[in-house]
């Protein structure tokens, strides 16, 4: 019963950090997109990364949101949206230079 017990709460444990590690991965392929030279679609891809994290932060519970916890919810989000549209809005409009 105990060993039960504790396999449920290693579980919780590890759940409670996918929200973080989803976003994690889509900065991961961001990364992989700029350093292959193709820096506007990963910088787009950074931004949408912070957008997913501002609905995941929205959507879950305090404990759900893991890692993405970080201050109050509102604050949280606003920050998370904010940073998201601000990347995903100079990704967009910057043209020419040297990267393309």
């Amino acid at each position: 019963m105990r060993a039960e017990k504790r396999r449920r709460w290693d579980r919780a444990r590890v759940l409670r950090h996918v929200p973080f590690a989803v976003v994690l991965a889509l900065v991961a392929i961001a990364g992989l997109r700029i350093w292959q030279y193709h820096w506007r679609q990963g910088a787009a891809l950074i931004g949408g990364a912070l957008l997913v994290a501002a609905v995941l932060r929205a959507a879950l519970s305090d404990e759900q949101g893991g890692l993405l916890t970080i201050r109050s919810r509102v604050i949280d989000v606003l920050s998370y949206a904010g940073l998201g549209l601000l990347i995903l809005f100079v990704a967009l409009t910057i043209t020419g230079g040297p990267l393309g």
